[in-house]
Order: C-alpha cells, then sequence, then structure tokens
C-alpha cells in the first residue's frame, strides 16, 4: 500500500534531524518518535511526534501505523549508569518487531563503518548485533554505515574547537597519523532518503571524498576558528587522562578509551569508493566561524533528561 508518511526516531537530535528535513523537503509526511517530545525543535507543526517507548509495544506499533518507511538513528554512544548496548540492542529488537506488526514496508538502519562482530570494541560488536537483526527482521532494509558525520550538531567537531577557542593546550593522542574519512551530515541523510527509495537489500558505507589524519583535522579546525592553543602529542594512556580531566571541567563524557581505540585503529575509514562529494575543508570555510562558540554535553543531551529503557 503506497503512503506518503515516513517514520525517523530522533527527528529532534543530529542524523534524525537531516534525514527529517530531507524528507520534508521531498513532500513526505513525517512521524518522529522520540524520548522527548517536549524539547525544542526546529520543524513546528511540518511533523508529529510520538513517544519512543520501548516498555510499551503496543502503543509503538500503534505510533508506526500507516508509515511507509522507518529511518532509525537510535542508538548509545556508550555505556553509562543502566544503560548499555545490550539494553541498546534489544530495544532495537523491540522497535524492529513494532515496525513489522505495524504494517512498515522497509527499514532504513544507520550503523557505522567497521562494525564486526568479532570487534574487541563493545560499540562495533553492538552496531553488528543491530545489523543483523535488520537483515533478520523481515522487512525490505537497507543498511547504511557513516563514517564520521559532520555538521553544526556534531558533538565531536564542535567540542575540539570548543578546546581549541578556549584552552591554551590541545592534546592530540598518540602520533596523530590515524586516519578519518568525515561525511556532511546532509549527504548522510540524501544516502538514507535514496536508499528508502529502492526495493532491494542493501547495504552501503557513507564516507566523503577525503581521507584525513586526526592531526590533519584537528590543525583545520584551528585555523578555522583562529586558535592560538598549542597542539601536543601524547600517549594515547595520558591523552585519556587529559580527556577525563576536561571532563570533570565539563561534568561530561568527552571522549571513552573504546572511543579512542576505534579512532586509532582506523575504523572510521571506509574500504568502499566515496559516497560523498562535500570535502571537510570546504565546509569549515562555510561553517567553521560558528564551530566550538559553546560546549555540548553529550550526556546532557543523550541521557540525564531521560530514564532508560529496559
Amino acid at each position: 500500500m503506497q503512503t506518503n508518511l515516513d517514520a525517523v526516531t530522533g527527528a529532534f537530535s543530529y542524523t534524525g534531524k537531516y534525514i527529517a528535513r530531507r524528507l520534508l523537503a521531498n513532500g513526505k509526511d513525517v512521524l518522529n518518535l522520540t524520548r522527548d517530545p517536549g524539547r525544542e525543535h526546529e520543524f513546528g507543526s511540518q511533523l508529529r511526534s510520538a513517544p519512543l517507548s520501548f516498555e510499551d509495544h503496543s502503543a509503538l506499533s500503534a505510533s508506526l501505523v500507516g508509515a511507509g518507511t522507518l529511518f532509525n538513528t537510535y542508538w548509545i554512544r556508550f555505556n553509562y549508569s543502566s544503560w548499555t548496548f545490550d539494553q541498546a540492542v534489544n530495544n532495537t529488537r523491540l522497535l524492529l518487531k513494532a515496525a513489522r506488526n505495524a504494517g512498515v514496508r522497509r527499514i532504513v538502519h544507520v550503523s557505522v563503518t567497521n562494525a564486526r562482530a568479532d570487534s574487541p570494541l563493545a560499540y562495533f560488536r553492538g552496531k553488528a548485533a543491530v545489523e543483523e537483526l535488520v537483515r533478520n527482521c523481515g522487512l525490505s532494509y537497507a543498511i547504511v554505515r557513516p563514517t564520521l558525520i559532520f555538521g553544526l550538531e556534531d558533538l565531536l567537531l564542535n567540542n575540539i574547537a570548543y578546546l581549541l577557542r578556549r584552552f591554551p593546550v590541545f592534546v592530540i593522542p598518540g602520533d596523530g597519523s590515524y586516519q578519518l574519512q568525515p561525511i556532511s551530515a546532509e549527504e548522510t541523510a540524501e544516502l538514507c532518503v535514496r536508499a528508502a527509495q529502492q526495493d532491494q537489500n542493501l547495504e552501503l558505507d557513507a564516507a566523503g571524498p577525503e581521507i584525513l589524519t586526526f592531526g590533519e583535522l584537528v590543525r583545520m579546525l584551528k585555523i578555522y576558528t583562529g586558535s592560538s592553543a598549542r597542539l601536543v602529542k601524547l600517549p594515547a594512556a595520558l591523552a585519556l587522562g587529559f580527556s577525563r580531566l576536561v571532563g570533570w571541567i565539563t561534568q561530561d563524557i568527552t571522549l571513552t578509551s573504546e572511543e579512542l581505540h576505534g579512532l586509532m585503529d582506523g575504523l572510521l575509514v571506509s574500504e568502499h569508493p566515496p559516497a560523498g562529494k562535500t570535502r571537510l575543508d570546504d565546509w569549515l570555510k562555510e561553517h567553521g566561524k560558528d564551530l566550538g562558540k559553546s560546549y555540548v554535553s553529550e550526556l546532557k543531551r543523550n541521557f540525564l533528561p531521560y530514564k532508560p529503557h529496559n
């Protein structure tokens, strides 16, 4: 059955926001599944929201009735308090079951590059587990695997820029030669929306046109923010300790050991041809002046306002 309604998890957040924008621009009706229906947002009455309520399966299924595609961006960045990757995997299982029961036609799931079931890193193992759930959910699907997504709402680039603006020293873990392949949030959303328009099951990486070292990325941000901070290279363990000090100052978790290992192991680089065309330095020419003017807390944005879902 043809429908003009699509559902997005987290349209008030980051990647989901860009997907919702593109869907609305294409004339779609959008349902936002959110843990915070009252959050301030840019969409006004353009979309409607329903609770992302894993504990009430009947309500979750009912909210998805009439949706043709579910764009799923739900995940957590790290284990925190009673939030765990295992719980996020189980919550996604419930979401997929609700989508199937509601008659959703297709799932577009946002994962990450190099998700592997045998990864030593729980984040990437969890992402791989969710991909397997999507493959076996009984619905038509697309799995989109971004590398590092950059945009004005991105925590990593914004908070690096913030530290470069506010601190006299910025610490680079290790020698900074490990690589990443950033892609813009707008191009990631475009890939997701295009994937929804196809019928066959597909899996694709979402990576930008350039591969940068972490050192190059930090120096680029330093230039476009006008920072005078001194860049200092420290062994990974010492750099992680420094990040914990910054976390104490900002009352946040700025970097985890798993994130650092994933970065230093080159897991944010794709083995496939680039899907994006926007270079980070070109994007920074326009937006670099706005990055890092305020700190964005992961805990305050994605953990502390909500009760964990079991």
